[in-house]
């Protein structure tokens, strides 16, 4: 695949209630690769049944040999994505967040019972759950995380990574070294996003605390031709590599 090639060290698709598949898609660029990270940018959490999603991105653990990642957040409803009547009130998303990253890990466990108060899952069977084990193990779960609220950063602890949601104009490397000082010595990756040309604009983010780049194209449309041109001619320049990496 061309992003291995070019020596990209993962690549993530977008997940919308319509459209294709990410992790159908993603199974099949695990078929063509060996070594880069998959998965969702992201995945909507509340929006889906945490047992599905479970069961697709343990699929993508097992077919790629152990380089699967989910990226989860509580959905955005400020774009102009599908709406499909799911739930809209925050808190109520946040909750919902929180109980399924908990079903999800302990389907991955091997766990056959969680009750919560949005999601209820039980099986008198463990077959299901042996066979569906991770080929990691622990699947990294990203998250995003509203900086500085405090709430939703204990979210984060119980997490693998961090995709940072900062206040209005407060996206800058300064910013981000502070929430990199206040996860201390925790392994959890910190990850920026942007467009870059080549490591300058990447070198600040990396002196900031920063263990993963997103080369992100958020613009619509996507499929038109010229925007898939730039995006492979991006790809196909290589990944930007700060001094030090």
């Amino acid at each position: 695949m061309a992003a291995e090639r070019a020596g990209w060290d993962g690549v993530f698709v977008w997940e919308a209630a319509y459209g294709v598949d990410p992790w159908g898609l993603l199974c099949a660029v695990a078929a063509r690769t060996e070594r880069i990270r998959l998965g969702t940018m992201l995945t909507p959490l509340p929006w889906r049944r945490p047992w599905k999603v479970a069961s697709q991105v343990v699929t993508l653990d097992q077919v790629s040999g152990g380089r699967a990642t989910l990226a989860v957040g509580v959905g955005a409803i400020e774009t102009d994505l599908p709406r499909t009547g799911e739930e809209l009130e925050l808190r109520t998303r946040a909750a919902m967040l929180d109980e399924g990253i908990d079903l999800i890990r302990e389907l991955w466990a091997g766990g056959i019972n969680y009750q919560g108060q949005y999601y209820e899952y039980s099986c008198e069977r463990d077959d299901l759950a042996q066979v569906g084990r991770p080929v990691q193990e622990r699947i990294p779960i990203w998250v995003v995380g509203a900086w500085p609220r405090p709430k939703s950063m204990r979210r984060v602890l119980r997490c693998d990574g961090v995709l940072p949601q900062f206040a209005p104009g407060q996206d800058t490397p300064a910013e981000l070294a502070r929430l990199k000082a206040w996860l201390g010595e925790r392994e959890i990756e910190v990850i920026a996003e942007g467009e870059s040309q080549d490591a300058t604009a990447v070198q600040p983010w990396a002196e900031a605390g920063a263990t993963w780049w997103l080369e992100t194209r958020w613009e619509m449309p996507h499929h038109s031709a010229e925007r898939m041109q730039q995006v492979r001619e991006r790809i196909a320049a290589g990944a930007p590599r700060p001094s030090g990496s």
